[in-house]
């Protein structure tokens, strides 16, 4: 049995892991490879197996790098069946269509630059019309069922907690008279969400493939985001200027309009216009009310209060593309969420483009930011961007409500891993930065002892019915972050040190402190930087 790690390796988008068996091949995930511009061209890069050879494809979710692939899939020769939950079928059933839709307006752009330089003309990875096609292959599925899709493989959805309709998966595979159980985390949901429910936990696996996009970092749950989003709408309202949202259309945006029903409801926000400019959005919040059944409990409680949990005074829908262009000479206070959620693409440049240089201005963050991505750049604190060609300083707020984050921090992803009641053989850390990877795995390493694994983007594992786990000889396991030392300084010591000063200098550049804070985080500082250079000089 192999496993093939063909995205989402040492990088958070891409998803996609291919299960080769004697009799079968099962891919789970198929997505969209976003962020820098050498991560984008594998979109565009043959597929390194022939789709034709595929006999299921499993999807956790509907979110862009766990799906957008899917049309290119079926489109090279896939004929197999995709095996989703219905929330998960009725997403990218609007969301494929659309994300076909973008490619092909951006390669219309740049082939009129092209004609005009001489160049080969581009074509779109796939068109709208080959992602409705594509949903021809998708088979719903319920949580916690049991199915044989071979006679050999045995799979189970069960809630991931981190959109509606996301899924961890079980996968039980028989092979030569032996069983084998792997799960993919797929992406796991934070706590005290709106609408979804809480992450599954899962018993037992041999081999467990999970996330790790924040690995490496906590949440900052000292104030609820509800607080925070109230304190921005004030602070902007004040300023008489416009709250910019960058969001993704599919569950950050429906988490956000929850949210801003609660201030209504609550009266503790002004009135001021909504505008929901993202024709996925809103395709995507017909669908939310449509699956209220998925729903947490708090969830369906409001919506049955107050006939709507998406109903807002003042709310907007922009469908077309001139009502969208109309909100750039909108004068006075309004909310405008539009996507893209890294605001890397659609109608929120344009959004941006015309209030980043106002001072009156606030642009908010509600979700992950990639690297080299508009959003992550904004964040980091650049002063100038920029956007369609044109330069704009920075002049706007820029703030970040990481509550919102629907994926499980660093504590949250070790809760998870630590429910399973005996230790897997393996654990393979995948979606997240390299950087979060490994901190992730040296902290699994740490509090539970378990066997983990960074594996490396194209990379191929034998999996073993024993307690070995054979590795390609290319292979090069990902080794201790510190080098053992002898005496009174343990090796798990000095790791421990060394990640701690990796987050305390994460904190010192992205925290703003008062005196007496930085004072007392320079002070902890030192004294792990005193720890590790013991620890070198006794291996010396």
């Amino acid at each position: 049995m192999k496993l093939h790690f063909i995205g989402a390796s040492q990088t958070v988008t891409g998803s996609c892991y291919l299960l080769e068996t004697d009799q079968a091949k099962v891919l789970i995930d198929c997505g969209l490879f976003q962020g820098p511009k050498e991560i984008r061209e594998r979109n565009y890069q043959d597929f390194p197996f022939h789709p034709g050879s595929i006999d299921f494809l499993l999807l956790t979710h509907a979110h862009t790098d766990h799906s957008g692939l899917v049309p290119k899939l079926t489109k090279l020769g896939f004929k197999g069946q995709i095996l989703a939950t219905g929330p998960t079928i009725d997403l990218c059933a609007v969301m494929l269509p659309d994300s076909g839709h973008i490619q092909e307006m951006e390669v219309t752009r740049k082939n009129r630059k092209a004609s005009r330089a001489g160049k080969p003309l581009l074509e779109p990875i796939y068109t709208s019309d080959e992602a409705i096609e594509a949903m021809k292959f998708f088979r719903p599925v319920a949580f916690n069922e049991k199915i044989q899709i071979t006679p050999a493989i045995q799979v189970r959805f069960v809630d991931a907690g981190h959109i509606l309709g996301s899924a961890s998966i079980e996968i039980w595979v028989n092979e030569h008279g032996k069983a084998a159980k792997l799960v993919f985390s797929g992406d796991i949901g934070n706590t005290n969400l709106p609408i979804v429910n809480e992450p599954s936990t899962i018993n037992d696996a041999d081999y467990i493939i999970m996330e790790s996009t924040y690995g490496n970092r906590l949440h900052d749950h000292s104030r609820s985001r509800l607080e925070l989003l109230r304190e921005v709408i004030v602070d902007t309202y004040q300023k008489g200027g416009k709250l910019i949202i960058p969001s993704f259309a599919i569950e950050r945006t429906q988490e956000l309009l929850f949210e801003l029903a609660q201030l209504y409801e609550q009266k503790t926000i002004p009135e001021m216009p909504i505008y929901l400019d993202s024709p996925l959005a809103i395709a995507a919040t017909e669908v939310f009310t449509k699956n209220m059944f998925f729903f947490d409990k708090e969830s369906k409680d409001f919506f049955r209060r107050t006939r709507g949990v998406f109903s807002l005074p003042k709310l907007h829908y922009t469908r077309s593309t001139e009502e969208s262009t109309a909100l750039n000479t909108l004068e006075g206070r309004a909310i405008i969420i539009a996507g893209s959620g890294m605001a890397d693409a659609g109608r929120i440049k344009h959004h941006l483009k015309h209030n980043l240089w106002r001072t009156e201005a606030t642009v908010i963050f509600i979700g992950y930011q990639a690297q080299e991505t508009l959003g992550r750049r904004l964040l980091d604190g650049e002063k100038n961007v920029r956007i369609h060609g044109e330069d704009i300083v920075v002049r706007a707020d820029i703030r970040n409500i990481p509550g919102f984050s629907g994926h499980a921090d660093r504590d949250g992803l070790l809760r998870w891993l630590q429910s399973f009641r005996q230790p897997p053989k393996k654990v393979f850390v995948t979606h997240g930065e390299l950087e979060s990877s490994l901190a992730f795995a040296q902290t699994v390493r740490l509090e539970t002892g378990y066997d983990c694994y960074v594996p490396k983007w194209l990379e191929t594992i034998e999996l073993t019915s024993d307690k070995q786990v054979q590795l390609r000889p290319d292979a090069i396991a990902d080794r201790a972050i510190l080098p053992a030392v002898d005496g009174n300084v343990t090796p798990e010591g000095v790791e421990r040190a060394y990640l701690q000063l990796r987050m305390l200098l994460r904190e010192l550049v992205e925290v703003e402190t008062d005196r007496d804070e930085y004072a007392r985080l320079m002070g902890d500082f030192q004294q792990i930087e005193s720890i590790i250079r013991q620890a070198l000089e006794r291996k010396t």
